[in-house]
């Protein structure tokens, strides 16, 4: 069975992606989950926009992993064993097409074919979603009380994974007066689309949809923790992206005078950082307008017992190997507007943090950690 996946925070670019996606297929069935209060999930199942099947089902655990685990896993399969081939799912909100999908393969394995994970969005409405600071349960997009992430996070994480973005008016278009697709925000919207999803399509309502482009293994990649994707073209508009990367060890103790200003008015920060009080973690940071974070992803493949170079599966381990240093190393990359990041000061900032060659000399152990990163492995 071939599964079109749809995730969004807005009900109306939901229904408009998932009719979308339904069309060209004589045989597709739309399946809309929502997690309600109380862990009532409401499913409904359409074809050809005509309501075939409505139902509640009450979870023991309410919540977005086990809606999926428990009623859309379930779901699939029953419809497979009815015989129809393709089907739109409209996930709850908040909840992710990796999770979905990997759920799905895990339950149903080589029955399902991922034709396309789908990220549905108002362009006019981005920016200020990732510099929302209330979280995904505080602004009523999930029924979750400890669901901490901000509606940022969820979209920076969607538009890593997606192949696609659907570009609909939300339900804010309602309130705006004249054409949202006309409109200043919406154009804005778009170029910082350009910035932050490179790889993917993005469609417009009346755009040419493109179906039976999504690559699992490609979108791992790219979601992976500390990697960095960036686009070719480093301006789009009013949005740059600026990317650095530093070959020696970080000081600990001026990366961390330095990380308020290297995220200072940036959109997304990612990357992967070496820093010497925790020599042999590799890092991951990310910053989502104004939450940054660290946290550690192991030890570089250099550290390793028996690290293997030439058949690694790690393409950004790959792409920068050094001779000395193997794939440790400092990779940043800033997004934001052209007024608000500064690639000369974050390329000064973070060589600054470096250490210099008599550094290099002395035990990394005598630093202080202040992030307290080695201790985690």
């Amino acid at each position: 069975m071939h599964l079109s996946v749809v995730s969004s925070l807005d009900s109306r670019c939901r229904e408009a992606a998932a009719a979308r996606l339904d069309q060209g297929h004589p045989d597709s069935v739309t399946v809309f989950h929502d997690l309600l209060d109380g862990s009532l999930v409401l499913r409904r199942i359409l074809r050809g926009g005509r309501l075939l099947e409505q139902a509640e089902t009450v979870l023991e655990h309410g919540c977005l992993s086990c809606t999926v685990k428990l009623d859309v896993v379930p779901t699939v399969e029953r419809l497979a064993g009815l015989g129809h081939q393709h089907a739109v799912l409209a996930l709850p909100p908040g909840v992710s097409v990796e999770m979905a999908i990997a759920e799905l393969g895990h339950g149903l394995g080589a029955a399902v074919v991922i034709d396309n994970a789908v990220l549905a969005i108002d362009p006019a409405e981005l920016e200020d979603h990732i510099w929302d600071k209330h979280t995904l349960f505080e602004s009523g997009f999930t029924a979750i009380p400890d669901d901490n992430r901000t509606s940022g996070e969820f979209l920076i994480g969607e538009l890593a994974h997606a192949d696609t973005v659907l570009a609909h008016p939300g339900m804010g278009a309602a309130l705006a007066a004249g054409n949202r697709e006309q409109g200043e925000p919406w154009r804005q919207g778009t170029e910082l689309l350009a910035q932050l999803a490179p790889h993917a399509a993005v469609v417009g309502p009346s755009g040419m949809f493109r179906p039976g482009c999504y690559d699992g293994s490609e979108a791992l990649a790219r979601t992976r923790r500390g990697s960095v994707r960036v686009p070719l073209e480093s301006e789009s508009g009013c949005f740059l992206t600026v990317l650095h990367k530093v070959e020696r060890p970080l000081h600990p103790g001026r990366f961390r005078a330095a990380l308020p200003q290297l995220a200072a008015g940036s959109h997304w920060m990612r990357g992967r950082l070496w820093i010497a009080s925790a020599a042999r973690t590799r890092i991951a940071v990310q910053g989502v307008g104004p939450r940054v974070w660290l946290e550690s992803t192991g030890q570089w493949i250099a550290d390793q017992e028996a690290p293997v170079p030439a058949g690694m599966s790690d393409v950004d381990a790959a792409l920068d190997w050094h001779p000395r240093f193997g794939d440790r190393g400092t990779v940043l990359a800033v997004t934001g507007r052209g007024e608000d990041v500064d690639a000369a000061e974050i390329r000064e900032l973070l060589d600054g943090c470096a250490l210099s060659e008599e550094e290099m000399l002395r035990d990394f152990r005598e630093l202080e950690d202040p992030f307290e990163l080695e201790a985690t492995l």
